[in-house]
């Protein structure tokens, strides 16, 4: 796969640090590659990261947004509005190149920045999705997003690409037009019945399986339009469980009792669904990958904006704050990271 989106219906499971950390290492590792970060998120979050953290991030989001056109995802979906049903020519206004403001960053790893201005426009663009003529608006619309990768990749030229999109929790326009326009779904969670219920969500969102209760609704529901109009949605690729409590190296016993019953989940419904899932043959439970909990390393890589390859041992200086990175915890943590982009 050559795309994938970051979501989950829930809030907080740190969605957009995984997205920053896959993109900035994975380009590390491969630069002959572009890597692509497309924002679909209001708050930015994964934008202000790759821009410098947020200490350092304002003036870089102020300066893209404050151009004509804005050089954000917002700038580019404008375009759209005023040219629905034709692609624009040119996208490069939209292609920020991030190592101009954070230095620490790959030099191929490049941003569609995200922007506030999204939640605000996301109504124009449903309202145009839903145009009686032409027939297909609603198809259309929602290749948005999918149009920019194809675009992009002609920008790129040659040179192979990769493309992460980090979308909203909630199921808004600017989130299904995130999801189409990729391959797979990265599913990041915490050890919650919250998060349980949340992947429930993502799977009835997102493919129209859920339980009786809610059946009457899926002859309106997404997943059915998609089906009738021939819209492709993404696979479910990689479940992340974020996050995890360690005790003497290993995961809390809490942590595995509620990481068993989401497993059980998702198995129970591979059982009767696989061709939702990106590997169909095999259990998604096998594959689950647990991120341990250091929340020195991620304040500090996020605040900074410091890729995990460039992240050292030793005392940091956060505003007037000292942080202490550890090299065994920080090690630990950083393993699993890469297990976790070994799977993209």
């Amino acid at each position: 796969m050559s795309s994938y989106a970051f979501w989950n219906n829930k809030g907080g499971v740190g969605k957009s640090f995984l997205c920053f950390v896959a993109a900035a290492e994975y380009a590390h590792r491969h630069p002959d590659t572009d890597v692509y970060v497309i924002d679909l998120c209001p708050q930015a979050n994964v934008s202000e990261t790759i821009l410098g953290g947020y200490l350092n991030s304002p003036k870089a989001l102020h300066s893209l947004s404050s151009k004509t056109p804005r050089a954000t995802v917002a700038g580019y979906l404008e375009a759209r509005l005023n040219s629905p049903f034709r692609m624009i020519t040119d996208v490069s206004p939209y292609v920020c190149e991030p190592k101009e403001f954070n230095p620490q960053i790959p030099e191929n790893l490049r941003l569609i920045c995200g922007d506030n201005l999204l939640e605000i426009i996301s109504e124009a663009i449903r309202q145009t999705s839903q145009l009686q003529i032409p027939i297909d608006a609603w198809k259309q619309v929602l290749s948005w997003v999918r149009d920019l990768t194809f675009a992009l990749r002609t920008y790129s030229g040659e040179r192979d690409t990769l493309f992460l999109i980090d979308c909203n929790p909630s199921f808004a326009v600017y989130t299904q037009l995130g999801l189409v326009a990729a391959e797979g779904v990265v599913v990041p969670f915490t050890a919650d019945d919250s998060s349980r219920r949340a992947i429930e969500n993502v799977v009835a969102l997102l493919y129209g399986i859920s339980d009786p209760n809610t059946a009457s609704y899926a002859r309106i529901s997404f997943a059915k339009r998609a089906k009738e109009e021939r819209v492709s949605v993404p696979k479910l690729h990689t479940f992340v469980s974020n996050r995890v409590t360690m005790y003497e190296g290993k995961a809390a016993s809490a942590f595995i009792a509620v990481n068993k019953i989401i497993k059980k989940t998702m198995d129970d419904i591979h059982q009767k669904n696989r061709h939702i899932f990106a590997s169909p043959k095999d259990l998604p439970s096998n594959s689950f990958i647990e991120i341990p909990d250091y929340h020195s390393a991620c304040v500090v890589a996020a605040t900074s904006g410091t890729p995990l390859h460039k992240l050292k041992p030793g005392p940091k200086k956060i505003g007037e704050e000292r942080v202490q990175l550890n090299p065994v915890p920080l090690k630990r943590y950083r393993e699993a990271l890469e297990e976790f982009v070994n799977c993209l």
